[in-house]
C-alpha cells in the first residue's frame, strides 16, 4: 500500500505494483469467480479476470446477454450456467446484476451462500438499503465490493489497452478473517488501476450522488440550458451546439483530465480565462444547495426507493425507451449526431 497526498489530504491507495497480479492469483487460487449478470459490469469484470488468469465461470438467465456471454468465449455447461447452478458452484458470487435484478434474485442466491464463501459487489445499494432491498447476507460469509469508477466497457477497453480503470473497495463483512486480502486481488484481478478504501453506505451515497449530478443528471441539464439560450437567441444548431458540447468533449475535456482545470485555463485565450474565473463562483453559489438537497435525498434512502419502485414496475423497460428517445430527439443531440458525421474518424457508428 502507498500513501498519497491528495491536496493536503493523505490517503493509502494500492496499485498493482504493491499488489501484484501474481500475488492477486495466489490469494484467489482456490476460488470459483461466479460472475451472476452479463450486463454492465459482467462482461468486463469477467472477461479480465479470465484473461489475468482467473478462474471464472458467469451465471446468465437465456436471451440476448446470454448470446453476448457465448460470443465472448463462455461455454454453455462449462462456464456459462444458469444464475443458480453458478451460485451453486461458485465460491466467490460477484453479484453483477441491476440493482433491481439483484433484489428480484436475491431468495435463488442467498440460499447457496454456504459457510466460508464470499459475496461480492460493485455496488453498495442492495447492502446500504437493505430494509428496502431485503438483501441480507448469512453472518458466515464474507462480503466485499470492488466498485470500478467507470463502466464495464470502460473497464475492458482500458485492461486491453494496458491501463486500468480506478476502482473504491470496501469489506462489509469479514467471517474469514481475510476478506481485505480478497478485496484487493481481486480489484487487483479485474484491471484496476489504483484502489481506494471506502464504505458500502459511502460508495453507494457517492455513486447515486454522482450519477444525478455532475457525471449524468446535471451535466445533461447545463448543457441543454446553455444550448436553449444561444438557440432561443438566434444562434444556429451547429453553432449552439459546438459552443456546448463539441468543443468541451473534444478540447477541453482532454485539456483537463490530463493536468487539471488550471492546466486548461491557461491554454485558453485571455477572454475565456477572466470570463470563467468571473462566472466560475456565480455557477458555483447557484448548484451547490441544488447538489447539497441531492445529496440528503440519496443519503436519506429516498433516491434508492424512487429507483426501486421505478425498476419494479412491469412496464419500465417501455417507459425507459421513450425517455431515452425524447432525450435522443432533442434538437441538441440530434445536431450532435450530424456533428459527428463530420469529425475526421467518424466510422459511421
Amino acid at each position: 500500500m502507498a500513501e498519497m497526498n491528495f491536496g493536503g489530504v493523505i490517503e493509502t491507495v494500492v496499485t498493482s505494483k504493491e499488489f501484484s497480479v501474481e500475488k492477486a492469483r495466489e490469494v484467489l487460487k482456490d476460488e470459483v469467480i461466479a460472475v451472476i449478470g452479463y450486463g454492465i459490469q459482467g462482461p468486463g469484470q469477467a472477461c479480465n479476470l479470465r484473461d489475468n488468469g482467473f478462474n471464472v465461470i458467469v451465471g446468465q438467465r437465456p436471451g440476448k446477454t446470454y448470446d453476448k456471454a457465448v460470443a465472448d468465449g463462455w461455454v454453455p455447461g462449462k462456464t456459462l450456467f444458469s444464475i443458480e447452478e453458478a451460485a451453486e458452484r461458485g465460491t466467490i458470487l460477484c453479484m453483477l446484476l441491476s440493482d433491481a435484478g439483484q433484489i428480484q434474485a436475491w431468495p435463488s442466491i442467498k440460499k447457496h451462500l454456504t459457510p466460508g464463501k464470499t459475496l461480492y459487489y460493485s455496488h453498495g445499494f442492495a447492502i446500504t438499503w437493505s430494509d428496502r432491498t431485503g438483501v441480507v447476507p448469512p453472518k458466515d460469509v464474507d462480503v466485499i465490493l470492488v466498485a470500478p469508477k467507470g463502466s464495464g466497457t470502460s473497464l475492458r477497453t482500458m485492461f486491453r489497452e494496458g491501463r486500468g480503470l480506478n476502482c473504491s473497495y470496501a469489506v462489509y463483512q469479514d467471517a474469514s478473517g481475510r476478506a481485505e486480502e480478497k478485496t484487493l486481488a481481486f480489484g487487483i484481478g479485474i484491471g484496476a488501476g489504483y484502489l481506494f478504501k471506502t464504505t458500502f453506505e459511502r460508495e453507494a451515497v457517492s455513486d447515486l450522488t454522482g450519477e444525478r449530478g455532475s457525471l449524468m443528471g446535471a451535466i445533461q441539464g447545463l448543457l441543454l440550458a446553455q444550448y436553449e439560450v444561444l438557440r432561443e437567441n438566434g444562434h444556429s444548431p451547429s453553432e449552439a451546439f459546438n459552443e456546448t458540447v463539441e468543443e468541451l468533449t473534444q478540447s477541453l475535456m482532454p485539456l483537463f483530465a490530463q493536468k487539471g482545470m488550471d492546466w486548461m485555463y491557461a491554454n485558453c485565450s485571455t477572454t475565456a480565462q477572466r470570463g470563467a474565473l468571473d462566472w466560475a463562483p456565480r455557477f458555483h453559489d447557484a448548484i451547490k444547495p441544488v447538489v447539497q438537497e441531492l445529496y440528503e435525498s440519496v443519503k436519506s434512502g429516498h433516491e434508492a426507493q424512487l429507483s426501486i419502485d421505478a425498476n419494479s414496475k412491469p412496464d419500465y423497460r417501455e417507459g425507459l425507451e421513450v425517455e431515452l428517445a425524447a432525450m435522443r430527439n432533442q434538437e441538441m443531440w440530434q445536431a450532435g449526431a450530424v456533428v459527428r458525421t463530420l469529425r475526421p474518424e467518424y466510422n459511421g457508428e
